[in-house]
């Protein structure tokens, strides 16, 4: 039964209102409140039942799942249903896959009439929302995200987020900025302004956050860019000779399109929905008339000129079930077979553009949920491959220079452009929720805490095109690179927690709390207290809704050769081994407690290919840089130069120190270092403070070592499989 069928049952009984009565639901969208119920005979609500169930292929289950039974007569008991409604409910377990509903208030249910209502008005939400139900996956997810709404992060990703909000996306002046090319539509030199990327990061702001000023600045933005789609759907900004073919304007539309998708899933905004359909059938009706020499004339590659397009296309088939986008990608846009392998510099048709490769592979992956081909894995493995074992990311996490693969490990310049680190990060977070492989987990984090976080002012207002990790890093204005900037830390809560299987596992570790739903009835509220990155202590509280046995998994890093793991006080015999996922299976109750403990030792990490022969300092996740302003003998000197200061494992204090210098209760570490030329060894003649990596003073991260032995491997730059 579709969205629409739906409303029509709802529109059928409307007359049978019953007054005065007032009842909560929680679904997977927060909180929503219905006011009026529609009163059914038992027959009626029966046959309907049936008939929902045979039009969606679903079968009605005749016996009670014991698992199931005892919440569902929970539930049933607590709202007084009359039996045979009760026996009803007990025989559609399906409800709950289909949505989570907790009956939380229930004010008035003054007759058994209006109580066969309640139940008849549940079957109304699930039918209307099977219409936002993503299709059937072929090849499962071995974890699942959590709904952003149900996820609180504090530490410092939780700081990211909150400054990027009040401090970057509510100062933006989206009326002068971004709104006015497409209500004029008189584009001609193929600018772009990101406001497709715009959109989609309000949208998931918005509903993360419930700020009611996010929200109508959401709102907004949704209204003014359909008010301004043509009737033939052409929802860019370029004059009618230019559409389509005139470069970005097809990566602007199919980012506004993605834009509108997400309202759609996340707030159920039809309107959205509609628009989007027709920006992309507008898109589909006119690809025939792509020039012939189009690639030529931009000299652009094709998939280059319309990154992102193929993800776009691919989840609204999921959301619609309208074979044509799919068809569109596997038939037009060739998908299945995209494979050009990477290509090292910046050649004709900027093919080894390291952001349009990732975002390809990332259509792959979602195509391959769909239809499972192993062929669709090849693109993505090369370049995670390549990225770890063949010298393609920096030690920062980062990738790519001049926006290109790049394997000789420089460090300046335009190195690491922030599109692309966000889509390394989409990228590994996808990976690793096919995979469960928590190797992806460590790249993820190494990423985001510096290479991502290094591309913002540490108080959230500017942002960079590209962050190097030596000489010196600029800002940039409004363009590509910021709009994904938003759009990633926007998502960065649904990378916290996850579900997996019939338990929880923990990727990323922040001060953070999380509802977690589970099927049968179940939920667990789940909290972390930590510091971390400062320290490697983590405590965990467990608060399932009820007694219940299940795994907890937590990532272990690959940089932590010495975790422990506690239950309730008492040590775990689990085990803990880096670069895997620690699984603790109990029976757990409200107040359990967990303690993951990682110790971080400092550690001094080989330089590679051009940085062969010295050294960065790493602690956890954290690289740290030189930051000359924080010594007046060393301001002057160019990052070469600093590059050849001469450091040591044994000259660095154990504890770190405070510095402030990135974020709130920040860390620095403190060394003896040598500047003295032809010294044997570490002369040790000055003392330095290294800061955070995403330190915008942050001039260098290599130096001298007397003892190359001294120094290991980078953990991350292992084989793939």
């Amino acid at each position: 039964m579709n969205n629409e069928k739906g409303m029509g049952y709802l529109e059928k009984y409307r007359r049978y209102y019953a007054k005065s009565t007032k009842l909560y639901f929680e679904d997977g969208l927060g909180y929503r409140r219905i006011n009026k119920l529609i009163p059914v005979s038992i027959t009626t609500l029966k046959r309907w039942c049936d008939s929902f169930a045979e039009e969606n292929g679903i079968t009605m289950e005749k016996k009670v799942h014991k698992e199931q039974k005892k919440s569902d007569l929970k539930v049933s008991e607590s709202i007084g249903l009359p039996n045979d409604i009760k026996s009803l409910h007990l025989r559609i377990p399906w409800i709950h896959k289909l949505l989570t509903l907790q009956i939380l208030e229930i004010e008035t249910l003054k007759t058994n009439h209006m109580k066969q209502s309640l139940f008849l008005m549940i079957l109304i939400i699930v039918s209307s929302c099977t219409q936002n139900r993503s299709i059937n996956r072929a090849a499962k997810d071995q974890l699942t995200p959590i709904d952003l709404a149900e996820v609180k992060v504090g530490g410092e990703i939780g700081r990211r987020i909150d400054i990027t909000v009040k401090n970057n996306l509510l100062l933006l002046d989206v009326d002068k900025e971004f709104l006015p090319p497409f209500q004029k539509k008189d584009g001609r030199d193929g600018s772009y302004k990101a406001l497709g990327k715009l959109i989609d990061a309000t949208v998931k702001m918005a509903y993360y956050t419930g700020d009611t000023t996010v929200i109508a600045l959401k709102n907004h933005l949704i209204s003014e860019i359909i008010s301004t789609q043509g009737a033939d759907g052409y929802i860019g900004n370029m004059i009618p000779e230019n559409r389509m073919w005139k470069v970005w304007d097809l990566h602007e539309m199919n980012y506004i399109i993605y834009g509108l998708i997400s309202d759609y899933k996340l707030f159920g905004d039809k309107q959205s929905l509609e628009a989007a359909k027709k920006a992309a059938d507008f898109i589909i009706k006119n690809w025939s008339l792509m020039p012939a020499d189009w690639e030529k004339t931009t000299e652009i590659a094709a998939f280059v000129s319309v990154t992102g397009l193929d993800r776009t296309m691919i989840t609204l088939y999921d959301v619609t079930g309208d074979k044509r986008y799919l068809e569109f990608e596997i038939k037009q846009r060739n998908l299945p077979n995209w494979d050009p392998g990477i290509a090292i510099g910046r050649r004709p048709l900027v093919e080894g553009h390291t952001y349009a490769y990732l975002a390809s592979c990332l259509a792959q992956l979602e195509l391959y949920r769909i239809q499972p081909d192993e062929k669709l894995l090849n693109p993505v493995m090369k370049a995670m491959n390549f990225i770890t074992t063949k010298d393609g990311m920096g030690i920062t996490g980062g990738i790519g220079q001049a926006e290109i693969w790049t394997d000789d490990q420089d460090g300046g310049r335009d190195l690491q452009e922030t599109c692309s680190t966000c889509y390394q990060i989409r990228v590994y977070e996808n990976l690793l929720r096919l995979k469960g492989d928590s190797r992806y987990g460590d790249i993820m984090e190494r990423t985001i805490f510096n290479t991502l976080f290094g591309a913002q002012s540490t108080d959230g207002r500017r942002l960079r095109y590209f962050t190097p990790f030596e000489g010196n890093r600029e800002y940039c204005g409004e363009c590509c690179c910021t709009g994904n900037f938003r759009r990633i830390i926007s998502e960065l809560p649904s990378m916290v927690y996850y579900r997996s299987g019939n338990g929880v596992a923990i990727n990323l570790y922040s001060s953070s709390t999380a509802h977690i739903k589970m099927e049968g009835g179940l939920s667990i509220a789940m909290k972390q207290e930590t510091d971390y990155p400062n320290s490697g202590k983590v405590v965990i509280r467990v608060d399932p809704s009820k007694p219940a046995s299940f795994p907890v998994k937590l990532r272990i890093p690959s940089w932590c050769g010495s975790a422990r793991i506690s239950v309730n006080g008492k040590p775990s015999e689990t085990t803990c081994t880096p670069g895997t996922f620690s699984v603790i299976e109990r029976s757990w109750k409200a107040g359990d407690q967990l303690v993951l403990d990682m110790p971080m030792e400092w550690r001094l990490v080989q330089g590679r290919k051009r940085q062969a022969g010295r050294v960065a300092v790493m602690r956890g996740p954290l690289v740290f840089c030189l930051n000359p302003k924080q010594n007046e003998s060393l301001a002057p000197k160019e990052a070469s130069d600093l590059g050849r200061i001469v450091i040591d494992l044994a000259s660095i204090e154990q504890t770190p120190v405070p510095d402030s210098t990135v974020r709130p209760g920040g860390i620095g570490c403190r060394l003896k270092a040598g500047t003295i030329v032809g010294a044997m060894g570490n002369a040790k003649n000055i003392t330095l403070t290294l800061t955070e990596f995403a330190d915008p003073g942050g001039r260098c991260i290599y130096f001298k070592v007397p003892d190359l032995t001294t120094a290991v491997a980078d953990e991350l730059t292992r084989p793939w499989k």
